[in-house]
């Protein structure tokens, strides 16, 4: 159940927050990098992007534990997959999350 619930609730979360980010980007888009990195830096955006890293992650971990129970049999070869892929994610939030901190604002 508690699976469940956490990928219910970052669906919700990353598709509200998604159609926001369509929404200023079709709507007005920044014109060059200082734009954006103001943009990206204003505190709610900025708080935004920081939820967004692990409610991503969450839900993307929850969706392929799922598949990987269901559909890989070979207890060894689950538990590599598992561990490969906590490893790929731990690194790409890691990334996201470098990558948020750097932007500056000249």
């Amino acid at each position: 159940m508690k699976a469940w619930i956490i990928q219910r609730v970052s669906a919700v979360y990353l598709a509200l927050f998604g159609l926001y980010l369509a929404l200023v980007f079709a709507v007005a888009p920044p014109q060059d990098h200082l734009e954006l990195a103001a943009w990206a830096t204003s505190p709610w955006v900025a708080v935004g992007l920081l939820v967004f890293i692990p409610v991503l992650l969450a839900h993307a971990w929850v969706g392929i534990r799922d598949v990987l129970i269901d559909y890989v049999k070979p207890i060894g070869l689950r538990v590599a997959l598992l561990s490969l892929m906590a490893l790929l994610f731990l690194a790409s939030g890691l990334w996201a999350l470098q990558a948020l901190i750097l932007i500056q604002v000249d």
